[in-house]
Order: C-alpha cells, then sequence, then structure tokens
C-alpha cells in the first residue's frame, strides 16, 4: 500500500488554480495567523477569498490588510444576508464560492494553519488519488486541561467511527470530510450543489462528502499533519459550545455512547485503584491483569494523534465526553443550538429521525 505522506518532492505536470475560501466570523484571534500561512503558499496559482461572516470585531479589518499587501492574490468579500434555514457557515462558503475562479476549492477554516509548500502537495496528492475531493484531518493544537483531556477522546471515537482507509475506499459506503480542510474540484462541487445543497446542516462537511461519493466521484481523507495545524477552541466555553453543536449528529446514539465511555471510565478507575492496592500490599500476582484495562484504553486513544502528555489525561477526558454527549443530545432534542452568536432552531437543527436518515445506508454512501 502506497504510503499517502506527502514529500517535497511530488509534483503536478501542471497546476489548476485553487480558490482558497476562508469564511470568517469573529476571528481576530486567529485570522492573521491562517493568512500569513496561506499567501506564503508557493508552486501554484491561487487566489485567497476571505468571507466576513458579518462580524463584531477586527476580522474585515485583519482581511483587508491582507487584501491591501496582496492585492493580486487576497480578497475581502461580505456574506450574502442569512436565508431562513441555512446555517452561518453555509451562507458564507457558498457566497465565496460564487465569487471563486479556480478549478479547485480549498475550503479551510480561519483557525487553521497552513505548512509551507502544503497546497501545492495537497493538489499533487488529490490528482495522484484521483480524488474529486481531498480533506484532511488536522494536528490539533490543545491547550487547558480539559481540552488536552477532552480532544484526545473526542478524535479518538472519530478514528474509529469514520476510518479514513474506508473513507477513501470506492467500494466502501463510508463517506467523511472535515470542514477545516476541504479540497474538491469545481465540477465535482457544482455537479453535488455545493454546501447550497446542504444549507440547513451544521454538519456541513460530512454531508458534502456524502454527496460528492454518492455521486459515484472519489474522496480522499486522511491525517493531514504535516499539512495543516489548527486550535479549535480557546476557551473551555467555547469548547462546550462547538461539541454541543457536533456531537449528536457525528454519533447517531449519544446517549448510548455516553454509557459506554462512562462504563469504560469506571473499569478504569477500579483497575487503576486495584493495582495501587496490590503495588501498595507488595502483591503483585494480578497487577498484570489490573493493567489491562488501561492499556486497552490508552491504545485505543493514541489513535487520535495526540501527545502523551494529553492521553494520560483520558480519566478526566472519558466523564467530560459523556458530559457533552449529552449535553448535545439534549440540546438538539429541545431543538435548540448556538454557535458564534447564533442560536439555530427547530428549522435549522437535526432531529433525531433525520439524524437516523443520515446515518442510514444510500445506494452509494452513507455516514460509517
Amino acid at each position: 500500500m502506497r504510503d499517502s505522506t506527502m514529500t517535497s518532492t511530488e509534483t503536478i505536470s501542471t497546476f489548476p488554480t485553487v480558490s482558497v475560501i476562508v469564511p470568517a466570523r469573529n476571528e481576530e484571534a486567529c485570522l492573521a495567523t491562517c493568512l500569513e500561512s496561506l499567501v506564503a503558499q508557493q508552486g501554484l496559482t491561487f487566489e485567497i477569498l476571505v468571507v466576513d461572516d458579518h462580524s463584531a470585531d477586527r476580522t474585515r479589518e485583519i482581511a483587508e490588510s491582507f487584501a491591501k499587501a496582496s492585492p493580486a492574490n487576497v480578497r475581502v468579500i461580505e456574506a450574502g444576508p442569512l436565508a431562513g434555514g441555512w446555517t452561518g457557515k453555509n451562507n458564507a462558503v457558498t457566497t465565496g464560492a460564487r465569487e471563486a475562479k479556480g478549478e479547485w476549492f480549498l475550503f479551510t477554516d480561519a483557525d487553521t494553519v497552513h505548512l509551507p509548500g502544503s497546497l501545492a502537495r495537497s493538489l499533487a496528492e488529490a490528482e495522484q488519488q484521483q480524488a474529486a475531493l481531498l480533506s484532511y484531518s488536522p494536528e490539533q493544537i490543545v491547550t487547558g486541561f480539559w481540552g488536552r483531556a477532552v480532544m484526545p477522546v473526542i478524535f479518538a471515537e472519530l478514528a474509529s467511527k469514520y476510518r479514513p482507509s474506508h473513507v477513501s475506499d470506492p467500494s466502501s459506503p463510508a463517506a467523511a470530510a472535515n470542514g477545516q480542510y476541504i479540497l474538491v474540484t469545481r465540477e465535482a462541487y457544482t455537479a453535488v450543489g455545493g454546501h447550497a445543497a446542504v444549507a440547513t446542516s451544521l454538519l456541513e462537511d460530512v454531508e458534502l462528502a456524502r454527496a460528492v461519493k454518492r455521486s459515484g466521484r472519489k474522496i480522499f481523507f486522511r491525517f493531514g499533519g504535516d499539512a495543516v495545524r489548527t486550535r479549535m477552541y480557546r476557551t473551555f466555553p467555547e469548547l462546550r459550545e462547538g461539541w454541543t453543536k457536533n456531537l449528536a449528529i457525528l454519533f447517531p446514539a449519544p446517549g448510548r455512547l455516553a454509557a459506554v465511555r462512562m462504563l469504560e471510565w469506571t473499569l478504569l478507575v477500579a483497575s487503576l485503584v486495584f493495582l495501587t492496592m496490590s503495588l501498595m500490599a507488595g502483591d503483585f500476582r494480578f497487577a498484570p491483569l489490573y493493567l489491562i484495562a488501561p492499556l486497552v484504553t490508552l491504545t485505543r486513544i493514541a489513535r487520535a494523534h495526540f501527545a502523551w502528555s494529553a492521553n494520560l489525561l483520558v480519566l478526566f477526558g472519558l466523564p467530560l465526553f459523556s458530559y457533552l454527549l449529552l449535553r448535545s443530545k439534549f440540546s438538539y432534542k429541545a431543538g435548540k443550538v448556538s454557535w458564534k452568536g447564533r442560536t439555530y432552531g427547530p428549522q435549522e437543527v437535526v432531529t433525531q429521525e433525520s439524524m437516523k436518515k443520515l446515518h442510514a445506508p444510500t445506494t452509494a454512501g452513507r455516514l460509517s
């Protein structure tokens, strides 16, 4: 099997123009770093469209400073009025796509940082994989105790449910993408209706990938720490609000999953207690037995590509993950989810019945 890691020696014969579309709503803390990493890309022709989604902070001012410094590469546009039923992000990226000139679109978030040369290499990889849509799961930068505790737990769960090898396999029904980095051909994007076709979805990245795969086109998905990094949340309230928005639609049975992970936590705590008691008593006969549960849990968490200093906080991450799952479940059940200063009511919030349909098989694809 080919190693999918990009190398600096990979090239493509002809670089199609790429339109990089960055939706930004109140992103003054991170937008400058993101744009600095994007304007420094080399090896292909590209444009950057920053879509200001009615920000109330210095987001537009920061974006316009880059447009002034690089007028040939950076444009700043205002997201159109938010129509009823549309989510803010879908409205913003659709506005950007209408203005884009490229043969490829890269949708990327304002909290991302792009490694040197990554745009050209990702385009080369998409062509090599013959993929109409390529998506990377970025390296996650985590800070703060609770972020370091829960993010590895969540991403280990995602890695288990949305396995990149299955998603990238045309014969597999699995489909997924990470909205922090989606590179898609204009042709494929237009053919499936773009973000306008999933305008009411708060899980637009997965639904877009699902639509592309259902159309018979190939998608390619992998961990992309060699291309892009992101710091999703800077405070605990942001983390709580963000995962409340996402978890119940990423996992179709959040209540059951919360119960399973709390059972795992109980077994983990019990194992560590019995191990400690045995070691203190000088009785090592059952020590290997008590190590089984911790090792199984840590092995599972390690798949998420976080530092061991974060993985070892799983004892605190598991109950927080369960809490966030239940909070997300009941928010969706109540038909009220908040994100970035907007509250989505029953029209935009996915119901339990529609979540079941989202995760159900289709003729060419389903979420695994």
